[in-house]
């Protein structure tokens, strides 16, 4: 009898919801009964449903996460689906409703798109054989409270302090409540409350009974509670805090971090920052973090004299770091989260700041000595590298430097000698040419003199380059000949040279045995021909003016034509080279 009354109930909803769905302002709201991490899982529990239920379809909810919704239906229709099948226990107690904007893409079934069809039709499971006698079935009615009003208001009286006002921020997570965040229970939370209740098939009383409160905050928790949130104490490093332990497991200690590792889907980490320091060695550890992959270039940076926050967003993850100095004790932690899922991340990060705890002990320092050395990489953590690296040369003692338009082109950041960030100024692209500023004065130990006439065909050179981007810590010089004062194509403003550079030379000065700057090394032109070896090309001095003057600023012209001693012109040409490095 009860399976048919809810049939009949089911039956009605969907009689009337075609006509329903046509009105204007009527919602479409979606039913969530189960969301997974797994895609595979995702799918099997979805096919487990729809052997069972009609309307079930599942969509990607960001974040490597999946659920499984039953719809879409009106909202009043949804409700009511809600109620009836949670009764039955077909659908899970914290089952709620869901709106189109929360979905992505569909992956079941396999190829649909109900997105874009709005209200569907009744399910052919539930469709009545006599609908004239479905209309006539009255709604059903909110499903009876498991205490009495004067029972949850006894129930109501035993919560803490900090248990009410976590109720009221759940109420305000969930868009039912808009005031205070004061634990004071008055006629805008009692109806917050009752607006709760309404949402999820209840009666209306506004005062919430045990097993509403928990589901309300099983409902606010679902981020935690789908990671695992745990408190773990890690005696050795002595730190105690909650951690997503479904989505990290500890893997080593390599001092001055604890390693957790992705263990689920997410690709989450979690290091645990432990060392007995100073300020210099908190400050050391705020420069060398910032050197890391895990902390991307973008993203809030504080520094205080015993502690520091690093926030980076790119390459897609989130990272967040924090640590603080204390009875000479460096502790804190770095979580590193998917792009996507910030929701979740922040109440993940919330807990784990708030529930973070020193215990007596520290890593020791000495204990990752016998790791195995590896120059890419910091206690286990690969360190950061540029995506490109080329040369360049200062052209005013400003540190203004001239360089080749392929290393800077669409960087997110550009650094002279990886420790100076510098802005584009101008550009020819044609030429291949870049003008940079550094954001800072620099005050470089020599200045590229642009030399104002040719120099003879065949004519000794030298260019200086980072011909290992930046491996070697300086710049070497590769010596040649002048070939030709113009391209193989009679351009004027290039000069061909009888050279073997290599790639990270590109945008090195070309110098002759005085130390005069006759061109700058260009890029291997993009083509398909593959030229003899030995042949390199250079943007002329005077091509070299032209750019300049775009940016408003002229190098200065050599006078002297005596050729150098070669200390000398090592000493000139690599204290005019500087690294030019493109980061993502």
């Amino acid at each position: 009898m009860k399976t048919l009354f809810a049939s009949l109930l089911i039956a009605f909803v969907f009689v009337i919801r075609a006509a329903s769905a046509q009105q204007s302002g009527q919602d479409v709201a979606w039913v969530q009964i189960e969301a997974h991490p797994s895609l595979n899982v995702a799918r099997d529990r979805a096919a487990v449903y729809a052997g069972q239920l009609a309307d079930v379809n599942g969509f990607s909810l960001g974040g490597s996460w999946y659920g499984i919704m039953l719809g879409p239906y009106t909202r009043d229709d949804a409700q009511r689906v809600l109620q009836v099948y949670r009764r039955q226990g077909q659908i899970p107690r914290d089952s709620f409703l869901a709106s189109s904007s929360a979905l992505g893409q569909q992956f079941w079934p396999v190829g649909a798109d109900v997105l874009s069809r709005g209200a569907g039709a009744a399910p052919t499971d539930a469709a009545p054989e006599q609908p004239a006698q479905a209309a006539t079935t009255p709604p059903p009615a909110p499903e009876p409270a498991d205490e009495t009003p004067a029972e949850a208001r006894r129930s109501e009286r035993l919560l803490t302090a900090q248990e009410r006002r976590d109720l009221q921020v759940a109420l305000k997570a969930a868009g039912f409540y808009q005031a205070a965040i004061d634990g004071a229970y008055g006629p805008g939370t009692r109806r917050s409350m009752a607006d709760w209740q309404a949402s999820n098939g209840f009666e209306t009383t506004g005062i919430l009974t045990t097993r509403q409160r928990q589901l309300l905050m099983d409902q606010y928790n679902a981020p935690l509670i789908s990671v695992g949130m745990t408190q773990v104490d890690d005696a050795q490093a002595g730190i105690s805090m909650q951690m997503p332990v479904s989505e990290v497991r500890f893997a080593r200690y390599e001092p001055p971090f604890a390693h957790y590792d992705s263990t689920g889907d997410l690709g989450a980490r979690l290091l645990l920052i432990s060392q007995p320091g100073t300020q210099a060695t908190l400050f050391g550890l705020y420069d060398i973090m910032q050197t890391l992959e895990i902390v991307p270039l973008n993203g809030p940076r504080e520094r205080g004299k015993d502690r520091f926050t690093l926030e980076g967003r790119g390459n897609g993850i989130v990272s967040y770091t924090e640590a603080r100095l204390d009875n000479g004790e460096i502790k804190g932690f770095t979580l590193v989260w998917p792009e996507g899922d910030e929701d979740r991340r922040a109440r993940v990060l919330a807990e784990m700041q708030a529930s973070f705890t020193r215990l007596d002990a520290v890593l020791d320092p000495a204990a990752g000595a016998d790791a195995e050395q590896n120059i890419d990489l910091v206690s286990g953590l690969q360190v950061r590298k540029p995506r490109l690296s080329r040369s360049g040369f200062y052209i005013d003692p400003r540190g203004a430097v001239l360089t080749t338009a392929d290393a800077v082109r669409g960087c997110t950041r550009i650094t002279l000698d990886h420790d100076y960030t510098a802005t584009v100024v101008a550009q020819d692209d044609g030429l291949g040419v870049a003008v940079l500023r550094p954001d800072q004065v620099l005050a470089p130990m020599a200045v590229a003199r642009l030399r104002p006439d040719n120099p003879r065909l065949q004519a000794e050179i030298a260019v200086a380059g980072y011909s290992y981007g930046g491996v070697l810590g300086a710049p070497t010089l590769t010596f040649g000949k002048l070939a030709d004062l113009k391209g193989l194509r009679g351009e004027t403003e290039l000069a061909r040279l009888d050279l073997a550079p290599l790639e990270g030379d590109a945008g090195g000065p070309v110098l002759d045995m005085s130390g005069s700057v006759l061109g700058m090394l260009l890029s291997p032109p993009a083509t398909d021909q593959r030229l003899p070896n030995g042949v390199s090309f250079a943007a002329d001095a005077q091509a070299l003016q032209n750019v300049l003057e775009l940016a408003d600023m002229r190098a200065g012209q050599s006078n002297g034509s005596a050729a150098l001693p070669p200390d000398d012109l090592t000493r000139s040409a690599t204290g005019m080279t500087v690294l030019v490095s493109c980061w993502d």
